[in-house]
């Protein structure tokens, strides 16, 4: 049977909902699809804003015969099946390759001659960042486009789309329980209508706590069990936070994933407390790279074990993100004369860096905000 999300994907762009930075009249995927211009591009973005619909589009758009590939499951062998098709000359071939991040650095490579070659147009996906995670020759001959998450007012339509009807109450939690993703409300309210005669909150909530949701990278259960892990390493809980690496690694959890989210809670959580996490959660990430699974999964415990008992101060990230809030508040406020680079004998004049001292203790911050703190 055919799931509910396959049955209301758009087939045009005056079907989808969202991204209008991309696909709005003039923007750059809009322009591509009218003109029928075939490049090799990455979108880049958060599960379900509508990445493989975007490719399906497209593909539809230029007439191109579409395969589709996702790299965690496929190979060198799969690549050299397609680019070998007698049906290659008949028309443009795209290769939609999900999870594009999860593709090594040799399978990239092989890849890579067919992409330069025009053999292939590739339309890669990922959730993680593409400057990391796909090797530069490669990424040079892409252009990448960053989706955003769904807004309420885009998630709103979305589930309007799946015909089934939701009081205000049931409607406002789906949309707060799926984050801005498409791809999760529509499974809930798929599964929901299979378990129970009414989608309400109740009967939602009750589907969220079934075995029938399975763990999947890219949906609730991936952020659910990544959230639990990085809260009980915050608790300075290392059983629980072992417990939970053990369940995401037993998932098939990209490593790197798991990794990169350790060097982010060395600077949020330990910070100025123990300083040199940092370096120790950056050489778990190195190690994770360069040896692999399974025998990666000891320095994932390792980095886990230490930052877990690592004693906590957040004071480095809340002034960050005070600071920027002061930032967007105020825009460019008036920087101190007496701190301010004269490089030029007429700024001299004018009275920059005049009555500068390296060790002073004067208050440097611009005068609206002067005695302001964000390092407590």
């Amino acid at each position: 049977m055919e799931p509910l999300a396959s049955k209301i994907r758009p087939k045009n762009l005056k079907e989808f909902v969202g991204q209008e930075h991309l696909v709005a009249k003039d923007k750059p995927l809009f322009n591509a699809i009218a003109e029928k211009h075939l490049f090799s591009f990455i979108l880049w973005g958060p599960p379900g804003v509508g990445k493989t619909t975007l490719a399906q589009i497209y593909a539809n758009a230029l007439n191109a015969e579409l395969h589709q590939l996702s790299a965690v499951s496929a190979g060198k062998d799969d690549i050299r099946q397609l680019v070998e098709s007698p049906n290659l000359l008949s028309k443009p071939i795209l290769l939609f390759l999900d999870e594009i991040h999860r593709f090594n650095k040799a399978q990239q490579d092989f890849l890579l001659p067919y992409v330069e070659s025009g053999k292939l147009t590739l339309i890669g996906t990922t959730t993680e960042n593409p400057s990391f995670e796909v090797i530069p020759a490669l990424l040079s001959r892409c252009r990448v486009f960053t989706l955003n998450e769904l807004s309420d007012k885009e998630m709103e339509k979305i589930i309007t789309r799946t015909g089934k009807k939701l009081d205000k109450k049931a409607r406002e939690w789906l949309i707060s329980m799926a984050n801005g993703d498409a791809r999760q409300a529509i499974s809930m309210i798929e599964n929901t209508a299979k378990l129970y005669d009414k989608v309400s909150i109740e009967s939602l909530k009750e589907t969220l706590q079934n075995k029938f949701l399975r763990y999947d990278k890219r949906g609730e259960e991936h952020y659910n069990t990544i959230s639990a892990f990085i809260k009980s390493m915050r608790a300075s809980q290392g059983d629980a936070a072992m417990y939970y690496l053990a369940r995401m690694l037993d998932a098939g959890e990209d490593p790197k994933f798991i990794a990169r989210r350790m060097v982010i809670f060395a600077s949020e959580d330990v910070g100025l407390a123990v300083p040199t996490a940092l370096v120790v959660a950056n050489a778990v990430f190195r190690a994770v790279e360069t040896i692999g699974l399974p025998e990666a999964s000891i320095n994932l415990a390792h980095g886990v074990a230490y930052l877990s008992q690592c004693k906590k101060n957040r004071s480095a990230n809340d002034a960050i993100k005070e600071a920027q809030e002061d930032v967007k508040k105020f825009g460019n406020l008036p920087i101190p004369m007496k701190i301010r680079n004269a490089p030029t004998k007429l700024m001299k004049d004018l009275g920059y860096g005049e009555g500068y001292e390296k060790y002073t203790k004067e208050d440097l911050l611009p005068e609206k905000l002067k005695k302001k703190k964000y390092l407590k």
